[in-house]
């Protein structure tokens, strides 16, 4: 019963530890990124199972886990006021050519990054986007001004 409470714990505290750490699209890590992220999952393994490398200990940290995934991800099917909370909320970068600077700064965004992120659409100035929407998979939508 230890490891499923300490499960619990530890799974609310990387939820909330990877939603105040912003949105970063995997394949957008850098080195350094992926080796905290490495790190923090062998701190973690020692807080879950301390000193217990049984078969039966991990099969219990992975059923909560797999437990407490499912029944977030049916609270935010089902409840739109939860939704924002669990998923997040798009994040509008660039309006009419403008860069939105408050929101570029909430979400740790540099204007080299947004450009890349249009470079790899082949768009070549910002001045040409209607909309550059952060999703919350943390993916940069652009949306191109007509004509």
């Amino acid at each position: 019963m230890d490891i499923a409470l300490r499960s619990i714990f530890l799974f609310f505290v990387v939820f909330i530890l990877t939603r105040v750490i912003g949105r970063r699209e995997l394949s957008s890590l850098q080195p350094f990124d992926l080796i905290l992220l490495i790190v923090l999952g062998d701190a973690i393994q020692q807080g879950l199972t301390q000193d217990d490398y049984s078969v039966t200990g991990s099969l219990i940290v992975i059923s909560t886990f797999a437990v407490l995934q499912v029944g977030i991800s049916y609270l935010s099917f089902r409840s739109r006021r939860l939704r924002p909370i669990i998923d997040g909320e798009p994040l509008v970068l660039v309006q009419d050519g403008k860069v939105i600077e408050k929101n570029m700064r909430r979400e740790r965004l540099t204007h080299g990054e947004l450009a890349a992120a249009a470079r790899q659409e082949h768009i070549a100035s910002l001045e040409t986007i209607r909309w550059a929407v952060l999703e919350t998979n943390g993916k940069i939508s652009f949306i191109p001004k007509d004509g």
